[in-house]
């Protein structure tokens, strides 16, 4: 470090600090605190500015010995003043989406049971910047639209991610000394579709196009973001279903495609598909009722419904279970 410079630890103080200035003095903020390097500094620089401050360590049970390293971090924590602290098991059972997707669920049920039971005012998660860069990516990969694009919240109900426009490198830097850090070996994983990204495709880009290629993508994050949150508001704004819940194909065709398809996906969603099983493909065959009508047939959809056109309505309905012979 250059003399004058101040150290990184400073940088993710500033950036917690920020992040926080909204929230009443006296609130509890609990860290979500995986024991790797990311969260035990965020753990660190939240505690150096915040009087009530408590975490929660999860433990998804899938590597051998999760258990005990979720114990460790828990006493490292309340040695370093975070109070209370809570290591939470968690069943990970792997769905349509992925180990993954399954992982993250489990783990913010567990973060927002933690905050609810607690009284916490916020629950802040370690990502960076890098980890922003990494999450557009993966979407520009799924081409799943603006959404998707526009990566992590920085604030999404009681979570908060404070380190967003900081590099992993300035975070891990400011781990302080003798913390113990545990390196999640799915990190290194390359079955792991983050883990490419992380460890093969942002290094090639970095490499081939000059540095500043996650900067961009995170900024990119931020305009996207802007964007689908007006769209997202547009849509909510567009009430078009009829007393019974259907929705008028004749209402539909007139909006323009943006807001067609989000009017569309979130009536999918109050009807019972779950989100992150709902993707664009599903999306795009509900639509085709609208858009390429033939007298097709109803739409499987995740959840145990089906989407159908009936009487210049869009209806959902049970998916008729099998008859066994």
């Amino acid at each position: 470090m250059a003399r004058g410079e101040l150290p990184p630890a400073h940088d993710v103080r500033r950036a917690v600090a920020a992040e926080l200035a909204d929230l009443p003095d006296d609130g509890l903020v609990l860290v979500a605190c995986s024991g790797g390097a990311d969260s035990v500094a965020l753990a660190a620089a939240t505690r150096a500015v915040r009087e009530r401050v408590g975490a929660v360590v999860v433990d998804h049970g899938l590597q051998a010995g999760s258990h005990v390293t979720a114990l460790a971090t828990a006493r490292w924590l309340r040695s370093a003043g975070l109070d209370p602290v809570e290591a939470v098991a968690v069943t990970v059972a792997a769905t349509g989406g992925g180990l993954e997707a399954a992982a993250r669920e489990a783990r913010y049920a567990a973060l927002l049971g933690a905050a609810e039971r607690l009284g916490a005012v916020a629950v802040l998660l370690g990502h960076t910047r890098d980890d922003q860069a990494e999450t557009v990516l993966l979407g520009l990969a799924r081409g799943s639209g603006t959404r998707s694009l526009a990566g992590m919240p920085r604030v999404r109900g009681r979570l908060r991610r404070p380190l967003l426009d900081l590099p992993r490198a300035t975070v891990r830097a400011a781990v302080p000394d003798g913390a113990p850090v545990v390196d999640d070996p799915h990190n290194a994983d390359d079955r792991f579709a983050r883990a490419r990204v992380r460890h093969s495709v942002l290094p090639v880009l970095e490499r081939e196009l000059g540095p500043g290629v996650a900067d961009a993508l995170a900024r990119t994050a931020d305009l996207a973001r802007a964007d689908a949150d007006a769209l997202d508001e547009l849509a909510a704004a567009t009430f078009l279903t009829d007393g019974e819940g259907r929705l008028p194909v004749d209402a539909l065709v007139v909006l323009p495609d943006a807001l067609r398809s989000r009017v569309v996906r979130s009536w999918l969603v109050a009807g019972g598909c779950p989100p992150g099983a709902l993707g664009a493909v599903h999306v795009r065959r509900v639509l085709a009722l609208v858009t390429g009508w033939t007298g097709q047939g109803a739409v499987a959809l995740p959840g145990g419904v089906e989407a159908l056109r009936d009487c210049g309505r869009l209806c959902l309905r049970p998916t008729p279970q099998r008859q066994e012979p």
